[in-house]
């Protein structure tokens, strides 16, 4: 309780507000509970062995998980992750003079680690989200970068939607029209007391021209 100038005993907090005011905050913290309830049972089923629910409804469960929430193993895998992988990008831009120009390729990761390098509470988003997205690229492709599935053409359109956002589509630039992805690949070398030989050498796997759509671009941007 708070007291007035007169040492009169007034109420504080929420108690002070008005009672819509009190009602918005109650149905605010409503939406919010309940919407944490749902993200905690999708994720939930969605790692859970297979049950008459993930039968049912394994579509609606995926749709609401892919991209952005896929959950994996891999930190429980054995063998720990011993390659340095690189996510680079690159596009061909039409100019106000209607000239095509192809930029040099950006290293996408190199900028996510320049953001968390040094940085005490790094983006969540910096530290996961291209990273992911790659291994989900790779997940649903095979070795000649063939979608394996729905699952597949939407991990393109995810790693090109990253992509346009990093590279820029202001019309200052130009439009930017096709875009193209390569990961670079660079095995740690082993310490220098191990007696393992291994090529060090940074391979590259170059993905396809794609060519942007209006679905890639975000809302209310400029379609190409």
């Amino acid at each position: 309780m708070e007291r007035d100038e007169d040492g009169a005993a007034t109420p504080g907090g929420v108690a002070a507000l008005s009672v819509p005011s009190r009602i918005v905050i109650a149905v605010a913290l409503a939406v919010v509970a309940v919407a944490a309830v749902v993200h905690v049972a999708m994720v939930f089923l969605h790692v859970a062995p297979s049950n008459t629910i993930t039968k049912r409804h394994g579509s609606a469960i995926d749709a609401y998980v892919y991209p952005e929430f896929e959950q994996n193993w891999k930190l429980f895998a054995p063998n720990p992750l011993q390659q340095n992988i690189a996510v680079q990008a690159r596009a061909e831009v039409r100019t106000a003079d209607e000239q095509i120009s192809t930029t040099d390729w950006t290293d996408l990761s190199a900028q996510d680690g320049e953001a968390i390098r040094h940085h005490l509470l790094p983006s969540h988003t910096q530290q996961n989200e291209l990273r992911r997205a790659w291994d989900f690229f790779v997940g649903s492709h095979d070795g000649e970068n063939r979608p394996n599935g729905l699952r597949g053409q939407l991990s393109e359109q995810y790693i090109r939607r990253i992509a346009l956002d990093r590279l820029g589509s202001g019309p200052q630039d130009g439009r930017i029209e096709r875009v193209q992805v390569r990961s670079a690949t660079t095995p740690v070398p082993p310490p220098p007391w191990s007696g393992e030989k291994i090529d060090t050498r940074t391979v590259h796997r170059v993905l396809p021209w794609w060519t942007v759509t209006a679905a890639d671009l975000p809302e209310g941007a400029d379609k190409p």
